[in-house]
Parts: C-alpha cells; structure tokens; sequence
C-alpha cells in the first residue's frame, strides 16, 4: 500500500517505534510531577524535549508549552487573546478565507459570543491570500490576526513573515497555524514574526495525541486547562510524557531530512508536468505559488474526485479528495471556493502528499495509476 495522505497524518517514524519499545522494556511508568526517582526522570526527560524542540524550532524553552495538538493550542490562544480583547475594548479579528476548521469555527464562536466582528481576507485565485487586502483591513483596535503558515490542501505557502511583520507594526497579537509547514521546510521562530504558533506531532511523525504552542511570551496566556500547576500552570494534567519524548524524536528526525526535500520538490515538479502533458486540462490548484515539496492537489475537471479516491485505493494508493477534517463531505472544498474554483474543477480534487523516503518511485505508480483511471473515464 502506497500511502499518499502526509498531509492528514505522516505514518509514525522509525525512531519513534524504536523509542516505544525502550520505554517498555524499561518498565517505567510513573507521573512526571512525582517527588520520587522515576517521575523525576520522567520530568527531567521530558524537559530536555522541551529543550530540543525548542532548540529545533529556533526558540527558548520558556516559549514553548506542551499540549495535545494544534486545535487544542488554537483554541487556548483564542480564548486567551479574546477574553483579554473584551476587557480591553477591541472591537474585531481577522483570519483568511482558507483557514483550518480549527480557527474558523473557534473566531465564528467568539465573534457571537463577545459581539465583535469577524473580517476575512481575501484569497487569490492562486492560493495565496491578498497581502493588499489583508493591509487595507488590518487596524490596531483588532484583537488578534490568525492566518496560516501553509494551507493544509493546496499546500500553498502564505507570506506569514510579512503579516507578522505588518501585525507588529499595528500592535496586533498574530497566531500563526503552522501544523502543516514545520517539518516540511525550513522554520525559525523568533525570526518568523510570529506572536503565537501551533503544531501536532503526528503531522511531523509522532504519535497522536502531542502538541505545542509556541509564544512569544507565555505571560500573555491564561491558563486553559484548569487543573494543577503543569506547564506553568497554563495547562492542567498530568503530561503525556511518552507523547512528548515521541514528538521530540519525530520533530528532530523529519528536520534533519529537509536536505531531502529539493528531491522530492523536483520529483513532484516532474510529476505535475508529465501528467499535465498526458491530460492537458488537468489543473494543478496552486501552480504558480509557492508551496510544500511534497503536496499535490489536482483535478481533472469533469471527473469526480471520490470515485478517482477509490479507484486509487483499488491500486494501493490512499489520497485525499481535501482536508481530512472535510472529507466526508460531497461538495466542493471551502478552500476551493474561496480561490475561486468552479464546481467542475472542485468535483475533481484528490489531495497527494507524499514523504521523502521513494519519491521518484511514489510518484511513478501514482502517475500509472491515475492515468489508467483518467483514461477510463
């Protein structure tokens, strides 16, 4: 089976089973926050993880607080900002048009709750959202901005250096959902511009289940969470110390292969042109804009991108027609929309995301197969 869905979740990596297995043979179980000698091993383990994601990361330990993912790290950020906002009198917030469901639905939720209003950047037909847009709309009395590192289907890459830039500027907190860029290409955070940003472990290899925020200064969060005083109080519970120790290993792991992602970038280049030449109305949303070496989202329009997803699972190849959190539905993608898309290239969509391990390989039985499957309808 080739999967194809690194997107929606990257298969465990190998030094992480290596790890899991260590962990059990030890026999050591125990709560990290114990006073006796394995819960301080345990605690003193896990803190060099904080250390080496923080070193992988290009932050300081103190900027970065553990959790179960990106959607809990969103939803702590926006409860934090928010509620701040209110006693503050901020009066908006803005997001983009082609943001996960994560941030949509926590903005939709405060914006009714407080009565602000929500404003939504544009997006260009190439992915990319309007940068010009995004400055005529940006004001200081807004409470937050969250806008994407890198769009999770096109895997369209946002100027979020520049947004941070400008949001500094106007004193503006910006969040900066960065689950699908970190280990995918290069990132550094205290030169990114970036207030606060969020990651899942099991995008970059890890188990499911482990997350991170990363804060410029951890002072300006509430806690969430309410419970004891783990991670500084700002996130009760007993850590999830196996999830974290399977993090640090994966995070380390898929940065010391982005040397490898030149490879996969031109094998993918060489992918999209060959079946475009096979299939000259194939579209590749994203095209012209910069994007991750290892994302795909195509259509051949008039086809349906379900029915191509399970015939390339009847040829061992698991895709996606969009984001996993919207992949039971039937219509087109919301990101689709918001770039313009017309129905009949939306219906086509199917999602490839591969890893760096085969891609020449990967992507040769991709192209055979979906040229069988084109070719038959």
């Amino acid at each position: 089976m080739l999967y194809a869905d690194y997107n929606g979740s990257a298969p465990v990596s190998n030094c992480v089973k290596e790890l899991l297995m260590k962990k059990l043979d030890q026999c050591e179980y125990a709560n990290p926050n114990a006073a006796h000698s394995i819960g301080q091993n345990l605690y003193m383990e896990q803190e060099n993880c904080r250390m080496t994601c923080a070193k992988l990361l290009g932050a300081k330990s103190s900027q970065i607080i553990f959790n179960s993912g990106s959607t809990e790290g969103i939803s702590h950020i926006f409860n934090s900002l928010l509620l701040d906002a209110k006693e503050n009198g901020k009066s908006s917030l803005m997001i983009s048009s082609i943001e996960h469901p994560a941030v949509v639905n926590n903005a939709e939720y405060y914006c009714q709750l407080f009565g602000m209003e929500l404003i939504t950047v544009q997006t260009k037909s190439n992915g990319e959202i309007d940068l010009e847009d995004f400055k005529n709309k940006l004001n200081p009395n807004m409470a937050m901005v969250s806008i994407m590192a890198a769009n999770n289907e096109t895997g369209v890459i946002q100027p979020y250096c520049e947004i941070g830039k400008l949001c500094r500027e106007a004193n503006v907190p910006f969040l900066c959902d960065t689950t699908q860029l970190i280990g995918k290409t290069s990132f550094n955070f205290n030169e990114s511009n970036i207030d606060y940003a969020v990651l899942s472990s099991h995008k970059v290899g890890g188990l499911i289940g482990s997350g991170l925020i990363l804060c410029q200064d951890a002072n300006n969060l509430r806690p969430f969470i309410i419970g004891g005083n783990q991670e500084r109080s700002l996130r009760g519970g007993t850590q999830n110390y196996i999830g974290i120790a399977s993090f640090a290993c994966a995070l380390e792991s898929s940065i010391k292969k982005l040397e490898q992602l030149e490879e996969l970038k031109k094998e993918r280049i060489n992918f999209e042109k060959t079946l475009k030449e096979k299939f000259p109305s194939l579209v590749i949303f994203g095209e012209d804009a910069p994007r991750l070496a290892s994302t795909s989202f195509l259509s051949l329009p008039g086809t349906s991108g379900q029915k191509i997803q399970a015939k390339l699972e009847k040829h061992g190849i698991l895709v996606t027609t969009s984001s996993a959190c919207c992949d039971q539905k039937t219509s087109i993608s919301r990101i689709l929309e918001n770039m313009n898309v017309s129905e009949e290239q939306g219906a086509g969509a199917i999602r490839i995301s591969i890893g760096h391990s085969n891609p020449k390989e990967d992507y040769a039985k991709i192209y055979s197969a979906l040229c069988d499957i084109y070719q038959s309808l």
